[in-house]
Protein backbone atom coordinates (compact mmCIF):
# COMPACT_ATOMS: atom_id res chain seq x y z
CA UNK A 1 0.00 0.00 0.00
CA UNK A 2 1.43 3.23 -1.12
CA UNK A 3 1.33 5.78 2.07
CA UNK A 4 -0.26 8.75 0.72
CA UNK A 5 -0.43 10.51 4.06
CA UNK A 6 3.92 10.25 4.54
CA UNK A 7 4.53 11.20 0.23
CA UNK A 8 1.95 14.34 1.09
CA UNK A 9 4.45 15.35 4.46
CA UNK A 10 7.79 14.51 2.31
CA UNK A 11 6.82 17.24 -0.36
CA UNK A 12 5.69 19.76 1.90
CA UNK A 13 1.79 19.38 0.63
CA UNK A 14 -0.98 19.95 3.36
CA UNK A 15 -3.68 18.91 1.54
CA UNK A 16 -4.60 16.49 -1.61
CA UNK A 17 -4.47 18.44 -4.71
CA UNK A 18 -7.70 18.35 -6.53
CA UNK A 19 -8.30 16.05 -9.78
CA UNK A 20 -7.71 18.43 -12.23
CA UNK A 21 -5.10 19.93 -14.39
CA UNK A 22 -4.47 22.57 -11.44
CA UNK A 23 -4.44 20.11 -9.07
CA UNK A 24 -1.71 17.92 -11.00
CA UNK A 25 0.82 21.04 -11.20
CA UNK A 26 0.93 22.02 -7.61
CA UNK A 27 1.43 18.30 -6.88
CA UNK A 28 3.95 18.28 -9.65
CA UNK A 29 5.95 21.21 -8.31
CA UNK A 30 5.60 20.86 -5.22
CA UNK A 31 7.27 17.37 -5.78
CA UNK A 32 10.58 19.02 -7.49
CA UNK A 33 10.44 21.78 -4.63
CA UNK A 34 11.40 19.51 -2.20
CA UNK A 35 12.95 16.01 -3.87
CA UNK A 36 16.23 16.72 -5.57
CA UNK A 37 17.28 14.76 -8.59
CA UNK A 38 20.33 12.87 -7.84
CA UNK A 39 22.23 10.22 -9.42
CA UNK A 40 24.78 9.16 -6.37
CA UNK A 41 23.77 6.12 -5.90
CA UNK A 42 25.13 5.14 -9.50
CA UNK A 43 28.50 6.90 -9.00
CA UNK A 44 28.78 5.00 -5.73
CA UNK A 45 28.13 2.11 -7.37
CA UNK A 46 24.93 0.90 -5.33
CA UNK A 47 22.22 0.53 -8.31
CA UNK A 48 19.34 2.09 -9.00
CA UNK A 49 16.08 -0.07 -8.25
CA UNK A 50 12.70 0.96 -9.41
CA UNK A 51 10.46 -0.74 -7.68
CA UNK A 52 7.53 0.78 -5.70
CA UNK A 53 8.78 -0.17 -2.42
CA UNK A 54 12.33 0.57 -3.14
CA UNK A 55 11.83 4.30 -4.12
CA UNK A 56 9.36 4.61 -1.48
CA UNK A 57 12.09 3.86 1.23
CA UNK A 58 14.86 5.84 -0.53
CA UNK A 59 12.89 9.44 -1.88
CA UNK A 60 10.19 9.64 1.15
CA UNK A 61 11.74 6.99 4.21
CA UNK A 62 15.36 7.68 3.96
CA UNK A 63 14.46 11.41 2.32
CA UNK A 64 16.87 10.97 -0.64
CA UNK A 65 16.80 12.09 -4.11
CA UNK A 66 16.93 10.14 -7.67
CA UNK A 67 16.67 10.31 -11.31
CA UNK A 68 13.90 9.92 -13.62
CA UNK A 69 13.35 6.34 -13.37
CA UNK A 70 12.86 6.83 -9.59
CA UNK A 71 11.01 10.15 -9.19
CA UNK A 72 8.61 9.66 -11.86
CA UNK A 73 7.74 5.98 -10.26
CA UNK A 74 7.21 7.94 -7.09
CA UNK A 75 5.32 10.32 -8.50
CA UNK A 76 3.40 7.54 -10.66
CA UNK A 77 2.66 5.47 -7.54
CA UNK A 78 1.21 9.03 -5.94
CA UNK A 79 -0.80 9.79 -9.33
CA UNK A 80 -2.59 6.20 -8.62
CA UNK A 81 -3.61 6.90 -4.71
CA UNK A 82 -4.97 9.94 -5.16
CA UNK A 83 -7.16 8.70 -8.39
CA UNK A 84 -5.01 10.14 -11.58
CA UNK A 85 -5.76 7.89 -14.72
CA UNK A 86 -2.02 8.16 -15.92
CA UNK A 87 0.44 5.63 -17.49
CA UNK A 88 4.28 6.02 -18.42
CA UNK A 89 5.71 7.30 -21.29
CA UNK A 90 9.74 6.63 -22.52
CA UNK A 91 11.68 9.44 -24.50
CA UNK A 92 14.87 10.57 -25.87
CA UNK A 93 16.93 13.54 -24.27
CA UNK A 94 18.57 15.90 -26.88
CA UNK A 95 20.42 18.00 -24.57
CA UNK A 96 23.72 17.97 -25.81
CA UNK A 97 23.14 15.17 -28.58
CA UNK A 98 25.00 15.04 -31.67
CA UNK A 99 23.01 11.75 -32.66
CA UNK A 100 20.04 10.22 -32.13
CA UNK A 101 19.60 9.17 -27.98
CA UNK A 102 18.35 6.15 -25.95
CA UNK A 103 15.24 5.71 -24.68
CA UNK A 104 17.00 6.87 -21.22
CA UNK A 105 13.75 8.93 -20.06
CA UNK A 106 10.56 8.30 -18.51
CA UNK A 107 7.29 10.94 -17.62
CA UNK A 108 3.71 10.00 -17.66
CA UNK A 109 0.93 10.72 -19.65
CA UNK A 110 -1.93 11.97 -17.29
CA UNK A 111 -6.25 11.88 -18.81
CA UNK A 112 -8.19 14.64 -16.69
CA UNK A 113 -11.91 14.82 -17.77
CA UNK A 114 -10.96 12.92 -21.33
CA UNK A 115 -8.04 15.22 -22.14
CA UNK A 116 -4.27 14.00 -22.30
CA UNK A 117 -1.39 16.16 -20.47
CA UNK A 118 1.99 15.51 -19.65
CA UNK A 119 3.75 15.53 -16.51
CA UNK A 120 7.39 15.00 -15.50
CA UNK A 121 8.75 14.99 -11.77
CA UNK A 122 11.85 13.55 -12.84
CA UNK A 123 13.47 15.65 -16.06
CA UNK A 124 16.70 16.94 -14.25
CA UNK A 125 17.41 19.74 -16.96
CA UNK A 126 15.52 22.02 -15.69
CA UNK A 127 11.20 22.62 -14.80
CA UNK A 128 8.52 21.62 -17.46
CA UNK A 129 5.17 22.25 -15.65
CA UNK A 130 2.48 20.12 -16.75
CA UNK A 131 1.02 20.32 -20.26
CA UNK A 132 -1.89 19.01 -22.24
CA UNK A 133 -1.02 16.75 -25.58
CA UNK A 134 -1.75 19.20 -27.90
CA UNK A 135 0.45 20.11 -30.98
CA UNK A 136 0.98 23.77 -30.75
CA UNK A 137 0.65 23.87 -26.31
CA UNK A 138 2.81 26.01 -24.40
CA UNK A 139 3.55 26.58 -20.88
CA UNK A 140 5.55 29.17 -18.73
CA UNK A 141 7.88 27.67 -15.27
CA UNK A 142 8.11 29.50 -12.89
CA UNK A 143 11.69 30.54 -13.29
CA UNK A 144 10.41 31.88 -16.17
CA UNK A 145 11.12 29.29 -18.72
CA UNK A 146 8.57 28.86 -22.01
CA UNK A 147 7.98 25.28 -22.98
CA UNK A 148 6.62 24.66 -26.54
CA UNK A 149 5.36 20.98 -27.20
CA UNK A 150 5.00 20.15 -31.16
CA UNK A 151 4.08 17.21 -33.05
CA UNK A 152 6.14 16.13 -35.41
CA UNK A 153 5.36 14.48 -38.99
CA UNK A 154 5.75 10.96 -37.84
CA UNK A 155 3.33 11.38 -35.23
CA UNK A 156 5.77 11.72 -32.12
CA UNK A 157 6.14 14.72 -29.97
CA UNK A 158 8.78 17.25 -29.12
CA UNK A 159 9.17 19.53 -25.64
CA UNK A 160 11.24 22.57 -26.38
CA UNK A 161 12.24 25.18 -24.05
CA UNK A 162 13.40 29.10 -24.27
CA UNK A 163 14.64 30.34 -21.23
CA UNK A 164 18.06 31.38 -19.10
CA UNK A 165 20.61 28.84 -19.10
CA UNK A 166 20.90 29.62 -15.43
CA UNK A 167 18.03 27.66 -14.53
CA UNK A 168 18.88 24.73 -16.40
CA UNK A 169 21.56 22.00 -15.43
CA UNK A 170 24.20 24.16 -18.27
CA UNK A 171 23.03 21.80 -21.39
CA UNK A 172 21.14 22.47 -24.42
CA UNK A 173 20.75 26.12 -24.21
CA UNK A 174 20.81 29.08 -26.47
CA UNK A 175 19.00 31.52 -28.19
CA UNK A 176 15.53 30.60 -28.68
CA UNK A 177 13.82 27.63 -28.54
CA UNK A 178 16.04 24.57 -27.60
CA UNK A 179 14.99 20.66 -27.98
CA UNK A 180 14.56 18.85 -24.44
CA UNK A 181 13.39 15.46 -25.26
CA UNK A 182 10.95 13.66 -27.79
CA UNK A 183 8.63 10.51 -26.91
CA UNK A 184 5.64 8.42 -28.58
CA UNK A 185 2.47 7.47 -26.77
CA UNK A 186 3.41 4.01 -27.20
CA UNK A 187 2.38 1.73 -24.51
CA UNK A 188 5.36 1.37 -21.93
CA UNK A 189 5.81 -2.32 -20.32
CA UNK A 190 7.30 -2.45 -16.89
CA UNK A 191 10.41 -3.87 -18.22
CA UNK A 192 10.52 -1.49 -20.87
CA UNK A 193 11.22 0.86 -17.72
CA UNK A 194 13.64 -1.98 -16.32
CA UNK A 195 16.00 -2.01 -19.28
CA UNK A 196 16.04 1.83 -20.50
CA UNK A 197 16.83 1.87 -16.52
CA UNK A 198 19.23 -0.78 -16.28
CA UNK A 199 21.36 1.15 -19.52
CA UNK A 200 21.41 4.51 -17.97
CA UNK A 201 22.41 3.13 -14.40
CA UNK A 202 25.17 0.83 -15.95
CA UNK A 203 26.79 1.58 -19.39
CA UNK A 204 29.90 3.32 -19.78
CA UNK A 205 30.80 6.71 -20.71
CA UNK A 206 27.31 7.90 -20.09
CA UNK A 207 26.21 11.00 -18.63
CA UNK A 208 24.92 9.28 -15.13
CA UNK A 209 27.51 6.94 -15.14
CA UNK A 210 30.58 9.54 -14.93
CA UNK A 211 29.25 12.52 -13.45
CA UNK A 212 27.62 13.60 -10.22
CA UNK A 213 24.47 15.16 -10.61
CA UNK A 214 22.72 16.76 -8.63
CA UNK A 215 19.78 19.40 -8.90
CA UNK A 216 16.81 20.92 -7.41
CA UNK A 217 13.87 23.50 -8.63
CA UNK A 218 14.06 26.30 -6.12
CA UNK A 219 10.47 28.70 -6.15
CA UNK A 220 11.66 31.13 -8.57
CA UNK A 221 14.63 29.35 -9.82
CA UNK A 222 17.08 26.48 -10.21
CA UNK A 223 19.79 24.87 -8.08
CA UNK A 224 22.88 22.60 -9.75
CA UNK A 225 25.74 20.29 -8.31
CA UNK A 226 27.65 18.86 -11.63
CA UNK A 227 30.72 17.10 -9.88
CA UNK A 228 31.96 20.24 -8.53
CA UNK A 229 30.72 22.90 -10.42
CA UNK A 230 27.70 24.76 -8.62
CA UNK A 231 25.28 26.96 -9.88
CA UNK A 232 22.32 28.57 -8.27
CA UNK A 233 19.43 30.97 -9.70
CA UNK A 234 17.04 32.60 -7.25
CA UNK A 235 14.79 35.49 -8.98
CA UNK A 236 17.23 37.31 -10.40
CA UNK A 237 20.29 36.47 -8.18
CA UNK A 238 23.11 33.99 -9.55
CA UNK A 239 26.10 31.85 -7.90
CA UNK A 240 28.28 29.68 -9.43
CA UNK A 241 31.42 28.69 -7.95
CA UNK A 242 33.29 25.55 -8.40
CA UNK A 243 34.39 24.00 -4.76
CA UNK A 244 37.29 22.97 -4.06
CA UNK A 245 36.71 21.90 -0.22
CA UNK A 246 35.36 18.20 0.86
CA UNK A 247 33.01 20.49 3.80
CA UNK A 248 31.80 22.54 1.67
CA UNK A 249 30.65 19.88 -0.93
CA UNK A 250 28.94 18.58 1.84
CA UNK A 251 27.59 21.41 3.51
CA UNK A 252 25.71 22.18 -0.55
CA UNK A 253 24.76 18.88 -0.71
CA UNK A 254 23.11 18.88 2.95
CA UNK A 255 21.94 22.76 3.11
CA UNK A 256 20.96 23.15 -1.08
CA UNK A 257 19.38 19.88 -2.21
CA UNK A 258 18.83 17.90 1.49
CA UNK A 259 20.89 15.60 0.75
CA UNK A 260 22.91 13.76 4.20
CA UNK A 261 25.05 10.89 3.44
CA UNK A 262 27.91 9.47 5.66
CA UNK A 263 31.74 10.77 5.55
CA UNK A 264 32.71 8.23 3.76
CA UNK A 265 30.42 8.38 0.97
CA UNK A 266 31.24 12.49 0.72
CA UNK A 267 34.83 11.56 0.34
CA UNK A 268 34.59 8.96 -2.43
CA UNK A 269 32.27 10.93 -4.36
CA UNK A 270 34.56 14.46 -4.17
CA UNK A 271 37.63 12.24 -4.63
CA UNK A 272 36.56 11.45 -8.10
CA UNK A 273 37.99 14.55 -9.53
Amino acid sequence: MFDLTAYLARIDLPARPTLDAAGLARLQHAHRLAIPFENLDVILGRGIAIDSASVFAKLVTARRGGYCFEQNRLFGDALSALGFDHRPLLARVWLGAIETPPLTHTLSLVTIDGADWIADAGFGGSYAPPMPLRDGATAEAPDGANFHLRQEPDGSWLLLRDGPSATTDGRGTGPGYQPQYSFTLAAVAPADLALSNHWTSTAPNIRFTTHRIVSLVLPHGFASLTDRHYRRRAADKETEATITDQRVYRMRLSLMFGIDLPAEDIETLFALD
